[in-house]
């Protein structure tokens, strides 16, 4: 079969990035052609803030380029990963005048909050969760602290909301877990429309030893990923394990007067995936302490893929994905003491965990089982878009 993906790419390369290269690559190792659309965020610098705007609401040119393509090579599905803001979405428009099945991943919460977190001032916020319009968002400069832009993206929502974008336009959204598809479910989305598929870990990069004596952090030095709270565990409640932080962002200042502060703290930058992977499977435990609703969280099943068990904050769908007792613990969200305190606790269980959490990788996260999900969901996309033209073309007929 051949299927179109598409992604628009952001400025600093994540986990969305990732699993758009990890899905056609999982196509393609099973005979599948995949075609691959994609733009870069990188262009907006080139642009004016008002053709930003005009693009995120509408972009002809792809509008164009996408029908073109779908025309002439006719995919069995097209799959978005992300949309925004450059893709824009006149690519689903594009796809219905070619009568190509859509599938639009959901891996963070644009369409109900233009910041796509939920998170406001370090907390959780569903302020904007069910609105036609999202109005706080603008009142509180959610997306880059900026009310004009804010605005755009508000605006994009609620007009692509009122026109039935969001519910005519796309045959089956992807949430990577069950925590996503109930928010989903809760800011408008039909049930029936929304199915779940897990990331998976592709190669299987093997059982690690777990003998390193230390924890360790790896993604973003953002404050939605709970850089903060991770960082006063250990400087003001002293856990005895050493604790390694992996990659660079915005808070890499404070994650520097942490290491100066606590000579239990290393932060050793990005480093390349297979020294990360071989980092985190030496690790006695690995601490995702996300403030956001995330919708799923890659590195945690990394974690598991090595056989490390993991210490999640309650927030989002990481408590979904640990099984306390069993795959690792919970801590409290933004609770530092919480957080110190299940460190060592979770420390001295952890080796009798690491059989459980490689099991689950096993189970649930590898490349092999994400295929015949995939599939699964693109023969359901396909039925349900049969189904409307046949429902569509029953009305035309009844007509007068």
């Amino acid at each position: 079969m051949k299927f179109l993906l598409c992604h628009n790419h952001y400025q600093q390369p994540g986990g969305e990035d990732q699993s758009f290269a990890d899905e056609a690559r999982i196509l393609e190792s099973h005979g599948h052609r995949v075609l691959r659309y994609t733009v870069h965020n990188d262009a907006i610098h080139k642009m004016g803030r008002l053709q930003v705007a005009a693009r995120t609401i509408w972009h002809r040119r792809v509008y164009r380029d996408l029908r073109k393509l779908m025309e002439e090579e006719k995919p069995a599905v097209v799959h978005f990963t992300n949309t925004f803001p450059l893709i824009s979405p006149a690519a689903y428009y594009a796809a219905g005048a070619s009568g190509v099945p859509v599938v639009q991943s959901l891996r963070n919460y644009r369409l109900l909050c233009p910041n796509a977190l939920f998170l406001r001032d370090g907390k959780p916020c569903e302020e904007c969760l069910g609105r036609k319009v999202t109005t706080p968002a603008i009142v509180h400069k959610c997306y880059r602290n900026n009310r004009a832009a804010t605005a755009v993206v508000t605006g994009m929502l609620a007009l692509h909301r009122a026109a039935g974008t969001w519910s005519r336009r796309v045959d089956l959204y992807i949430t990577p877990s069950e925590f996503a598809r109930r928010k989903f479910i809760e800011g408008g989305l039909a049930s029936e429309q929304i199915a779940v598929k897990p990331n998976f870990i592709n190669p299987d990069p093997g059982m690690g030893s777990g003998a390193g004596d230390y924890a360790i952090y790896v993604g973003r030095l953002s404050p939605e990923k709970g850089i903060t709270t991770l960082l006063e565990a250990w400087v003001r409640h002293a856990p005895a394990l050493r604790l390694m932080i992996v990659g660079d962002g915005p808070l890499a200042p404070e994650v520097r007067s942490a290491v100066a502060a606590c000579p239990r703290i290393e932060w050793l930058g990005r480093k390349p995936v297979p020294e990360v992977l071989r980092l985190i499977g030496d690790a006695r435990l690995l601490v995702f302490p996300s403030l956001a609703y995330e919708t799923f969280g890659r590195t945690v099943i990394e974690a598991f893929a090595k056989g490390t068990p993991v210490l999640a904050s309650d927030a989002g769908a990481s408590a979904e994905l640990v099984t306390p007792g069993i795959t690792g613990e919970h801590f409290k969200a933004g609770d530092a003491m919480s957080l110190g305190s299940r460190v060592g606790a979770l420390a001295s269980t952890a080796s009798r965990m690491r059989q459980a959490a490689r099991d689950e990788y096993v189970r649930y996260y590898t490349a092999d089982r994400n295929y015949e999900i995939l599939m699964s969901l693109y023969g359901r996309a396909i039925s349900r878009h049969q189904a409307c033209e046949t429902s569509q073309r029953a009305i035309e007929v009844l007509e007068p």
